[in-house]
């Protein structure tokens, strides 16, 4: 296969396993929001309006949950930058620096599950804010890695601009198409958060087996197609 049919075959692969993200990115904000006292972990400015909500009727609790979820969240892309890196010319289709970012992420959100399941799926408020806090940053990690992409407008938690970018595009003329992989990824964030809702209704214990299992098939798709992923000269550098 020629290197450009290659890096074309890469950049679909990678365009589902950002879809894959967003799956994350919905699966963890309904267990913050419905388990871990109804707070977000990447919406941030739904964390700033409970908090101005909060503020105004004197919530002490509900405010320092959202601060410490939007701190946390700041904190881990902060952490997810300075792992990831920003985007350079000559960048493979998915430059290695954003494995390790995920494999940092992977690794708070396994805490997160062992903290569920130590507390039998049902963790007292006390624990609300460190869990929160952990899944916030782990996030906020997720956030900034994708951004070494260098793609406009791809995210997978700010989804506001998404869902802006495809009206914009389709009042503009542009076909389906042109907005599908916006559409997908923004459908992944729904069916994410449909789906641990209707776990943590029918069998919670199972609630972060979504998060890990979501960030953990990235990781093995990537390492598996590293050629295609990482370039053929990266897999030359790995042989050796």
């Amino acid at each position: 296969m020629d290197e450009g049919g290659s890096r074309q075959d890469g950049e679909r692969l990678r365009g589902a396993l950002v879809v894959v993200l967003a799956v994350t990115s919905g699966a963890t904000d309904a267990l913050g929001f419905l388990a871990l006292g109804n707070a977000f972990t990447s919406v941030m400015t739904g964390n700033m309006v409970l908090f101005g909500v909060a503020t105004a009727h004197g919530q002490g609790s509900q405010m320092l949950l959202t601060a410490v979820a939007i701190g946390a969240f700041v904190t881990g892309a902060a952490t997810g930058a300075r792992l990831a890196g920003t985007a350079a010319p000559g960048d493979s289709v998915w430059p290695r620096p954003v494995t390790l970012a995920l494999a940092v992420e992977l690794v708070i959100l396994s805490a997160v599950s062992v903290a569920w399941w130590g507390f039998a799926a049902e963790p007292p408020p006390g624990a609300y804010l460190p869990m929160l806090a952990a899944a916030a940053a782990a996030l906020g990690v997720q956030s900034s890695a994708i951004q070494r992409f260098g793609v406009p407008g791809l995210s997978t938690t700010y989804l506001t601009g998404t869902l802006t970018t495809v009206v914009a595009r389709l009042a503009h003329g542009h076909g389906v198409r042109a907005v599908r992989h916006s559409v997908l990824v923004l459908l992944g964030l729904v069916v994410g958060a449909a789906a641990t809702a209707t776990v943590l209704a029918t069998a919670p214990l199972l609630a972060p087996v979504l998060l890990l299992g979501s960030v953990g098939s990235v990781l093995g798709v990537v390492l598996l197609r590293r050629e295609l992923m990482h370039g053929p000269a990266a897999a030359a550098t790995d042989e050796r």
